[in-house]
């Protein structure tokens, strides 16, 4: 890199003081100057310390070697539930909204339809029938065993409680699936409402239905996710698959909400490669309940596969000059001043806010770099 031996670099410095006299409180643009040399620059120590700008030696840190992967919040199978209607009917009660938190148990919607009335009224027909059909079966069985009926008609009473018994157990089963009282049914109190309750403890994710909506068994009425245990399902290539091993750590962040990241360990590999040649992975997080990230969330993970401790600077002591790269080496330190010399740096890998030096066999341990303040100062 070559310097004009006597470029002026003007450096700006705004500061904001107060006075005493509110009149006089304004703000004031103090320039100082930065002279290039030949040799390098040269920066003043009362400029080095008013700007905050700091200087270290190259320093080995753990830098990770990661797959890159992509993928979504989510959740085991058994905390989602998609909650139906065993049998038809008109919504007559919904009460709850999206991001209501449930309970199990808890009554969701009500549903009404004659068809109820009639089932329960079948119910208790077929109930009456079968006190007779048992009491005459019996009776056919003692006579057969002593040969004083027919075996025709012995088998005749058997088929017809046990059709019967059949058809009270299927109607019970349907009335208990739709939660409809069995005893009040029998005491003649018919109801043409079902409740639904829910199947999970959780919070409402969908609702597909408003009052007066007909719905069938087939016709998802609203959705009821648990997030006590959400999970990472990552997508990883199938180059990368080889490198995979169950407790790697996993660094995540969600693009669209922040920059934060997170920490997370892989829990589960797939045994099968998808269409798009991708294979599954599984990640639980660490310190989960002090999180509030929700299901479906695009992530942009990465699996740390193995750890070296490498050279390195913090990234913004780097400036890429047209594919190139430069870093500010102080080569002397006087009374007044420190000058610098613009180096090239041949650069790897970056992670955590530092940079690989891979050149550095050119610098020696005592050589120091200006990490703080050099973007301004390096320039073509």
């Amino acid at each position: 890199m070559k310097f004009n031996k006597y470029i002026v670099v003007i450096f700006s410095i705004f500061s904001l003081y107060s006075c005493k006299n509110s009149e006089k409180n304004d703000a004031t643009l103090k320039e100082e100057t930065v002279v290039a040399e030949e040799t390098g620059i040269v920066l003043s120590k009362q400029q080095f310390k008013q700007n905050n700008m700091k200087m270290e030696p190259l320093t080995g840190r753990p830098f990770s070697k990661v797959i890159q992967a992509t993928g979504t919040i989510d959740v085991p199978p058994e905390n989602k539930a998609i909650v139906n209607a065993t049998m038809g009917g008109y919504i007559k009660t919904a009460p709850l909204l999206v991001g209501d938190k449930v309970r199990k148990g808890q009554v969701l919607v009500t549903l009404e339809n004659p068809d109820f009335v009639t089932l329960q009224q079948e119910y208790v027909e077929v109930k009456e029938q079968l006190t007779y059909l048992k009491s005459e079966f019996d009776r056919q069985k003692i006579l057969f065993e002593e040969n004083i009926t027919s075996q025709k008609k012995y088998l005749k009473s058997e088929s017809d409680y046990k059709t019967t018994k059949a058809k009270y157990s299927g109607y019970k089963k349907q009335l208990q699936m739709l939660n409809i009282s069995t005893q009040n049914a029998e005491s003649g109190n018919f109801t043409s409402v079902a409740r639904i309750y829910a199947p999970i403890s959780g919070s409402i994710t969908k609702v597909n239905i408003s009052i007066g909506t007909f719905v069938s068994p087939a016709m998802a009425i609203m959705e009821i996710i648990n997030n006590d245990h959400l999970h990472l399902e990552l997508s990883v290539f199938e180059k990368d698959i080889l490198k995979l091993k169950k407790g790697q750590e996993i660094d995540f962040k969600i693009p669209e909400a922040s920059d934060e990241v997170f920490k997370a360990e892989v829990h589960l590999i797939g045994t099968s490669i998808d269409e798009n040649r991708t294979i599954k992975v599984h990640g639980h997080l660490n310190e989960e309940s002090q999180q509030h990230f929700l299901v479906g969330m695009f992530i942009e993970a990465k699996i740390i596969t193995d750890k070296v401790n490498q050279k390195s600077l913090p990234t913004d002591a780097i400036v890429d000059l047209d594919g190139k790269y430069y870093a500010l080496k102080m080569i002397k330190s006087d009374d007044d001043n420190y000058h610098f010399d613009q180096v090239k740096v041949e650069i790897g890998d970056s992670y955590s806010g530092f940079t690989e030096i891979k050149n550095t066999a050119d610098f020696s341990e005592e050589d120091e770099f200006l990490t703080k303040g050099a973007f301004s100062l390096i320039s073509e």
